[in-house]
């Protein structure tokens, strides 16, 4: 092998890597799952904690506890709508009722910004940085541990909460018969 021949084998290759080049990477589901979990599947049962919380007496002991567990929880989907996108455009409100409305949507709108065909691709080595990817699914998981921390603590306050969250899970799509089968 001459030197020439050497020379045009590593310039056919370029060295450098490229965003849309790189693999997806197996660990980080699409996006669209991520803001269909946000929006469809955590959205409905943030409402329904709510709702208990909401039904809590207001001399409860237990109320003020379970206020500071929603402004975290508020807290952690502000942090998964920072990681996506790093704009806000105003405050959120003050209510914690008002507040958890806002941050799911202002989560939802920045997860509808970010381009899916290159989330979850690992960044060029050369760039020495981290995908925005991985720093998003976390504060998914945040948001989710988050939740059943809240779960948790409504149980002792609202008996039947457990159904309520568990409502949609199983929907027939046909109904039994009502002539027993045997």
């Amino acid at each position: 092998m001459s030197l020439t021949e050497a020379t045009e084998r590593t310039a056919a290759k370029p060295l450098l890597e490229t965003w849309e080049s790189n693999e997806r990477m197996r660990h980080i589901p699409p996006l669209e799952w991520i803001a269909r979990k946000l929006d469809a599947d955590l959205r409905p049962r943030i409402e329904t904690l709510y709702g208990a919380f909401a039904s809590m007496p207001g001399d409860d002991p237990r109320r003020p506890a379970t206020e500071e567990q929603f402004r975290v929880l508020c807290k952690a989907i502000d942090r998964l709508a920072d990681s996506a996108r790093h704009s806000r455009t105003n405050h959120a409100p003050a209510p914690i009722g008002d507040r958890l409305r806002w941050s799911l949507q202002h989560a939802v709108s920045n997860l509808d910004t970010v381009d899916p065909n290159l989330f979850g691709r690992r960044y060029p080595m050369q760039t020495h940085e981290r995908s925005k990817a991985e720093p998003l699914v976390g504060c998914l998981v945040a948001v989710i541990c988050q939740i059943e921390r809240i779960a948790r603590g409504l149980r002792e306050v609202d008996a039947g909460l457990d159904e309520q969250l568990l409502a949609g899970l199983v929907v027939l799509h046909e109904p039994l018969r009502r002539e027993p089968i045997a």
